[in-house]
């Protein structure tokens, strides 16, 4: 098997496993974070094969749908990669991204680095935020029930990975406790430079949703 048939093989498994997944972390979800990593690697040296593999698979089995299993993810990929009879070594690498690339994951200390991951990891932060973002935020938050914003509810800016895990607090309060952070979390130059206009963006939309909140615009 090619490379490239490799790629579209995993892909087509990706979008049938996500077919009635939510809906900001269905195939739609995947397709944008891989043409992002695709993107951001043009200026990035890095093993494309490891960077779009890791891309197409890193929300196969999303632990917050899962009862917070985070091996599951993982453990899917590696089973798809097997079958697939890639490189033992590509999978230990893509494996360990899935592993160590969500936002959650920064709430430990860091055991894994590479460029691959790097790239991945601000290929779905970016979808994490700007429009999109929104979108997903409040889509995921009606998904789980929450209310759209609560003054009495103040954003928990010191919370622990466990409770970032379990909070059920209103979608607004997402923004400040995870979407805001993400530019100043980007690794690559290009992302950064991406990340500045989404950033600025959700600001915008903040400004114009409390306006309205209050009745003032």
């Amino acid at each position: 098997m090619t490379p490239e048939q490799l790629i579209d093989s995993t892909a087509h498994f990706v979008r049938q496993t996500l077919q009635n997944a939510e809906g900001g972390h269905d195939w739609w979800h995947i397709l944008r974070v891989w043409n992002n990593a695709k993107l951001i690697a043009q200026t990035e040296p890095a093993d494309m094969l490891v960077v779009e593999l890791a891309a197409l698979l890193h929300d196969i089995a999303d632990s917050k749908f899962h009862d917070g299993n985070e091996d599951i993810g993982p453990q899917t990929a590696v089973a798809f990669l097997k079958e697939q009879q890639v490189d033992p070594i590509v999978i230990e690498h893509v494996e360990a991204i899935i592993r160590n690339m969500s936002f959650k994951s920064s709430f430990d200390a860091r055991v894994f680095h590479s460029p691959e991951l790097a790239i991945v990891q601000d290929a779905d932060r970016l979808d994490a935020i700007g429009a999109i973002g929104i979108a997903r935020a409040f889509n995921y938050g009606g998904f789980k029930g929450r209310e759209l914003h609560n003054p009495e509810v103040q954003p928990n800016l010191q919370m622990s990975k466990e409770e970032y895990k379990k909070t059920t607090a209103p979608t607004i309060n997402h923004f400040y406790e995870k979407l805001l952070l993400l530019k100043d979390k980007m690794n690559t130059p290009t992302a950064r430079k991406l990340a500045q206009n989404r950033h600025q963006y959700m600001e915008g939309f903040l400004e114009q949703f409390y306006g309205e909140f209050n009745g003032q615009r």
